[in-house]
């Protein structure tokens, strides 16, 4: 922010949101997408994995690259700021050298300020990957971890971002565009108003979202 006399002015930054699989960026700050959106910043958002290996029989194995393109435009990403790639689910182990050149290409064509990754203690292969890979591509920009509960047995809340009914609406929303993931367990509107709802209890306001701050400068 930059405050001129009584008036403060929002300094519209790039964020760049690194996402295993096609929704984890809409499940672990879905409403800090939508909020941030809202106020003037540039959003990107890379997926790696449509996870076509692991999609239920009755839907197309490609379903996930149509839900995510509608998922991520509900919450406001423009479509040209969507980046997709093939990697299989469950295989980033043995890819870590490809994914990392993917990142280091990312960060100088996109030149990102702030970086959305999954939290180094998250235990999918896939997720640990993009975290330890995204710390080395992005190691000169500031760094925040994204809460995905039924991964992490740890997960450090030092950051909070406040959402109000619109952000969290507009992550349900977002997530129901996911139709051939409904069968999880926590993909439901319950499950993530009650997360949004113990997380802004912690900061004393209706809904939030947390983050670990792993890296964070200061200009």
């Amino acid at each position: 922010t930059k405050t001129t006399g009584k008036q403060t002015t929002i300094m519209p930054k790039k964020i760049l949101v690194l996402a295993p699989h096609t929704d984890d960026a809409e499940f672990g700050c879905g409403g800090a997408i939508n909020k941030l959106l809202q106020e003037g910043h540039d959003i990107f958002c890379a997926a790696f994995s449509a996870c076509q290996q692991s999609v239920l029989p009755q839907f197309p194995s490609d379903i996930l690259i149509t839900e995510i393109k509608a998922a991520t435009r509900v919450l406001g990403i423009r479509p040209e700021n969507l980046i997709l790639y093939d990697y299989q689910v469950r295989t980033f182990p043995n890819k870590r050298q490809e994914i990392l050149d993917e990142l280091i290409t990312l960060r100088k064509e996109i030149e990102p300020d702030i970086i959305f990754l999954p939290s180094a203690n998250d235990i999918h292969q896939d997720h640990q990957t993009i975290a330890q890979e995204g710390l080395r591509a992005f190691k000169f920009n500031s760094i925040m971890a994204y809460e995905v509960p039924w991964n992490n047995f740890t997960f450090t809340t030092s950051s909070f971002i406040h959402l109000d009914e619109h952000n969290v609406a507009a992550k349900i929303e977002a997530l129901r565009e996911y139709h051939s993931q409904q069968h999880r367990s926590y993909a439901n509107e319950e499950f993530i108003r009650a997360l949004a709802r113990a997380r802004g209890v912690q900061i004393g306001t209706q809904y939030a979202e947390a983050f670990d701050v792993v890296r964070w400068i200061i200009e």
